[in-house]
Order: C-alpha cells, then structure tokens, then sequence
C-alpha cells in the first residue's frame, strides 16, 4: 500500500501558491484495508475514505471507462493492481495529473511539469473527451492562470461541441465550474476559451459583453453580464444554468432598473425616491448597494454617486418618529415620502 499527494495540490505547491485541500490516491489497497486502518468511508460511485486524524480525503486508485453519455456515464474500476500511472492517465489535463510520494519525489508521467512551466493547458488523454465538463475546467484553469490552450486540446474541445457532447451538460455543474471562473483572476479568458471552442455559442449565447467582471462578489459579477440583456433573456439564462436565488435576484433587479438608473442623473428627487422603493433599498440596503455596484460599469451615464446620496438622505428619515405624528394611519406612506423627498432635495 502506497500513499500520494496528487491533483491541485501537487500543482499549486511547484506553483508556488497556498495550498488549501490536499488529495492523496492510495495505490495498492482494498476498501477492507482501508476500514481497517480507520479510515472512513464516504464515496458513492468510488470508494474514498476520510483519513481518521486529518479528515483529509484518501480514493483508491481507479480507472473510468465510458458507458453512456453525460456526467454519469462512467464505469468505475477499482483494485489493487490499478497503478498510479493509470489512475494519473484519468484526469482532465497534464498540471493536475501529477503526483508526490511520501518521501517528496514527483511523478509526472504525463509531462505536467513542463505545461506548467510553459503555460500550457494541455488534456492528458483522448478520455478528456468522455466527460464535456472538463472543457468548462480548462475554461477556468485559464482564467485563474492565464496559460493557454494547447492546438490539439483546443482541437479536441471544438470536436466534442459539434459532436453533440456537451448537449449533456448538467445544469448544476455548468454553474459550478461557471461560477468559480467568473470569480477567478482573469475571468474574460474563460469567455475566450468558450468562444473559441464554440462552447459559448450553444451554452451562454446571450453574454456578449465580458468586462468589467474584476474586483466583485458572484452576484455582482453575473449581473454585470446580464446588465445589457432584456428580462426574458435573463429569466431564461438563469433558469438554464440553476443559477442561485441571490444571483437571479440581482440580475433581474438590475435589468428590470436599468432604464432608471441610467435616467438618474437628470431625475428629480421624487423619481429618485420611486426608484429607490423599487429598488427595496430601505429594507435590503446590502442588496441595493451590489445593484450600485452593477450600476458603475455604466459610470458616467449611470451617476452612482448621485444616487448614493439620495439614498443616504432619504435612509436618514426617521420614518418611526415620522409615523408617530402621523393625523392618521392612512397618512402615514405619504407623510414618509414627504420627508424622504425633502431629504433628498437637500442632499443633492
């Protein structure tokens, strides 16, 4: 029985870069073994083990063999003969297909240290072509390193888009590796990969506009890609890719504002109001302050500061004290407005 460290971690470390999950594949074990030894089991296709100090995450070495289309249309093989050059061969691309013994040594049958080196994003075997979320990886990996795409695996990715393979894509897993490349350092390269793979022609065809992501949480981020989309378009992107209720939200809200908000500069102080309630910006001042965030990638035609103002005023109004001396109930949402407009004539 043999223990490595492999994948993300091996890579991140010759990279230079935190370390933050370490996986290791154990070569020459049975689940039996590893039961015994005390380590438990969690895996549901393939057997993986939690180490019982660390917690860390031990997978028998495995071999895939496809059986259908789609995610889960695999065959998994485990034993103890699989060897770690076959279990390495599996993986998506040669910077995560090395691994490290105990005592340090690298094994990299594949060539991973010398892509990573050069910048290169290249898959290991013709088997990258069995599972299409591996095209999203490579998309991302480019975004979080900025390497390139090598020729054949560029290739290869363009033959499974026009072979009908990623017409499987789960929904959940696009967002997740979506996601996490939207959040990544340079996520304009992800759109670059798609685009050139055709990848984002049949997937995202409403996102043409990709600037302007950096610096911003998820949310904010997505809705800066849909800001330039009608709503129907939106509700439809969001419901294709599962998108979270806090990211459809603020997609949505930015879309269904974003006539107001450009209208803003000119606005008097009571439109400015009306737009603020429409925003719920008194109840969910989080939430309106990530619709200004979105809003400033249309900065000057969308005056951000003007609007920041006018809230701050008007969120200042205290709307308690004001309906206590209300003559009446009913009086109350006007005698509110009131106030919150005088504020924001003052503030502006």
């Amino acid at each position: 029985m043999k223990v490595y460290a492999v994948g993300g971690a091996v890579r991140d470390e010759l990279l230079g870069l935190p370390v933050k999950d370490r996986d290791y594949v154990v070569v020459g074990a049975t689940p039996e073994e590893m039961e015994r030894l005390g380590y438990k089991p969690v895996g549901k296709d393939f057997p993986v083990f939690l180490h019982p100090n660390t917690h860390e995450e031990y997978a028998l070495a495995r071999t895939e063999r496809k059986s259908g289309r789609g995610y889960k249309g695999f065959a998994v093989h485990t034993s103890p003969d699989v060897t770690l050059e076959d279990d390495l061969r599996r993986r998506d691309v040669t910077i995560n297909a090395m691994a490290k013994a105990e005592d340090g040594a690298l094994i990299d049958p594949y060539g991973g240290k010398r892509d990573l080196e050069q910048g290169i994003l290249r898959h290991v075997s013709e088997a990258f072509a069995e599972d299409p979320v591996r095209i999203l990886r490579v998309a991302r990996f480019a975004a979080r390193f900025g390497f390139r795409v090598a020729p054949e695996t560029m290739a290869l990715m363009q033959k499974m888009v026009e072979g009908g393979e990623t017409d499987y894509l789960v929904p959940e897993r696009v967002w997740q590796e979506f996601a996490k490349g939207l959040m990544e350092r340079e996520p304009e390269r992800m759109f670059e990969v798609l685009d050139a793979c055709s990848l984002r022609r049949k997937l995202l065809p409403e996102l043409r506009e990709r600037t302007g992501l950096a610096g911003a949480t998820l949310p904010v981020r997505f809705a800066r890609l849909c800001w330039p989309l009608k709503e129907p378009e939106v509700e439809a992107l969001c419901e294709r890719l599962k998108a979270p209720s806090d990211v459809r939200e603020l997609a949505l809200l930015a879309c269904r504002n974003r006539v107001a908000l450009r209208a803003s500069r000119l606005a008097t102080p009571g439109a400015l109001l009306e737009l603020l309630k429409r925003a719920d910006a008194f109840r969910r001042p989080g939430r309106f302050a990530e619709l200004l965030e979105v809003a400033r990638r249309d900065v000057p035609l969308v005056d951000t500061t003007r609007l920041e103002r006018a809230y701050t005023a008007a969120a200042a109004v205290d709307a308690g004290a004001v309906a206590a001396a209300a003559p009446t109930p009913a009086d109350i949402p006007r005698l509110i407005d009131e106030r919150r407009i005088e504020a924001i004539t003052r503030a502006l």
